[in-house]
């Protein structure tokens, strides 16, 4: 108690001393008589002291007050984002006369496929033995239009079947370059006929010949449009007459403009908001046959042009690729802003395209017992057996040595990392 009462005594003899002064002072200025300071103290003290604990009330119950006032909007902030989750959650669905399902049937924001090549720079010395030299050349853009068409709804309304038709224009304006820009780069159709009849002597010497004949190397030159979206190839045309069933025309895109994938089955997020878009069939099946284990043939995810409302930074964000023949993800990786608009940025991180001694779930994708580098997908398999393996631009993310082997890599995260931007509550 006596502790207690100490600094309350200490502070009155302060002020008295204080106060003792003040009065002294002022009886000598004015000449006035003034009564003992011990008799005015009392009143002053008592008076300040008042008006202190008057201040401490009052600043304690404005604190509480604003305290209140800042839960209480915590609170309101809370309950209405919440709220604001749940309506999203129950109308975004996949129905006729939902703002979803109009951006869900035909995209409103311009979509544009922007293609690079790299052209050889050195044929013959790659020919005796040397690195290949290449210069990337490029963008050239197309408008991409891709409307589901086809639009069927199942199962009470939970599933919907569509087909999604992509259709390229060119877009000179955005392009470097035009569609006749000639193209050094690998003669693919010679590539794959010999893959696919090299175990065929006979087929294989008549293969030989015909090139010798015609002129025909293991490069060409084309330009541009032709590459991506077909040409008749003169070693294709003859070895038609032999085996109807191969195509006597190649391109990379061939038909592919205007033409659609497979019949995909969506569900369409009405018993479940997380379900929003995403693949139940493609083509009439669950899951893949191309590759060796059950989990790298499964579909999972959307389709890549719509996710599911109410995205959170957790998460990944599946999606299947026929261009790829298989499935990824992705995950969070920054905030970003797109035309002002908040977008968390979501990447596919490197072990979604490791090989199966960094990521063992990846072992399924090796094929015919061969197994490439980190970065590489050998998409033969479902490429009518061509000898295409897929990469992102430049070798990012893939194994240091093929960045090494090819003369004019630079792979750059900023340039050449797949990103998807998605506004966390929209679709």
């Amino acid at each position: 108690m006596d502790q207690q009462k100490r600094p309350k005594t200490a502070w009155k003899d302060t002020v008295k001393i204080n106060s003792t002064r003040e009065t002294e002072r002022d009886s000598r200025t004015t000449g006035q008589q003034v009564g003992p300071a011990q008799q005015t103290t009392p009143d002053r003290t008592e008076t300040m002291g008042s008006v202190l604990r008057s201040g401490c009330v009052y600043g304690t119950g404005l604190l509480s007050i604003l305290v209140l006032i800042a839960g209480i909007a915590m609170v309101l902030s809370h309950v209405c984002l919440n709220a604001l989750n749940r309506r999203i959650q129950t109308e975004v669905v996949l129905e006729n006369g939902t703002d979803a399902f109009g951006v869900w049937q035909d995209p409103p924001a311009p979509v544009y496929m922007q293609f690079y090549f790299f052209n050889l720079t050195n044929p013959d010395e790659v020919l005796q033995g040397e690195r290949p030299a290449v210069m990337e050349v490029g963008p050239y853009t197309y408008r991409e239009y891709r409307p589901m068409e086809h639009v069927t709804f199942m199962d009470n309304g939970t599933k919907v079947a569509a087909v999604n038709p992509k259709t390229y224009v060119f877009e000179p304006n955005m392009s470097r370059g035009l569609e006749d820009d000639l193209i050094r780069t690998v003669n693919v159709p010679a590539m794959t006929v010999m893959e696919k009849f090299k175990d065929h002597s006979f087929v294989s010497r008549l293969i030989s010949d015909l090139m010798t004949s015609g002129g025909i190397g293991l490069f060409v030159t084309r330009p541009v449009g032709e590459l991506l979206w077909g040409y008749e190839d003169p070693l294709l045309k003859y070895l038609h007459t032999i085996d109807p069933s191969l195509d006597d025309h190649f391109g990379l895109f061939y038909q592919m403009n205007g033409t659609d994938d497979g019949e995909y089955v969506f569900f369409t997020g009405k018993q479940n908001y997380e379900d929003f878009a995403r693949v139940d069939l493609w083509r009439g099946q669950s899951s893949l046959s191309w590759w060796s284990t059950n989990q790298c043939n499964m579909i999972n995810g959307t389709n890549g042009a719509s996710f599911h409302p109410v995205i959170n930074k957790t998460e990944r964000l599946y999606m299947f690729s026929s261009d790829l023949c298989r499935s990824l993800y992705a995950t969070f990786e920054s905030e970003v802003s797109v035309l002002g608009i908040p977008a968390f940025r979501f990447v596919p991180p490197s072990e979604v395209f490791a090989n199966m001694t960094v990521n063992p779930d990846n072992a399924g994708f090796c094929t015919g017992g061969n197994c490439l580098g980190s970065g590489l997908l050998n998409v033969s398999v479902c490429k009518q057996g061509a000898p295409i393996i897929m990469s992102s631009p430049h070798f990012y993310q893939a194994d240091e040595k093929f960045v090494q082997d090819v003369y004019g890599m630079q792979p750059r995260k900023e340039e050449h990392q797949t990103a998807i931007d998605i506004n966390p509550v929209n679709v």
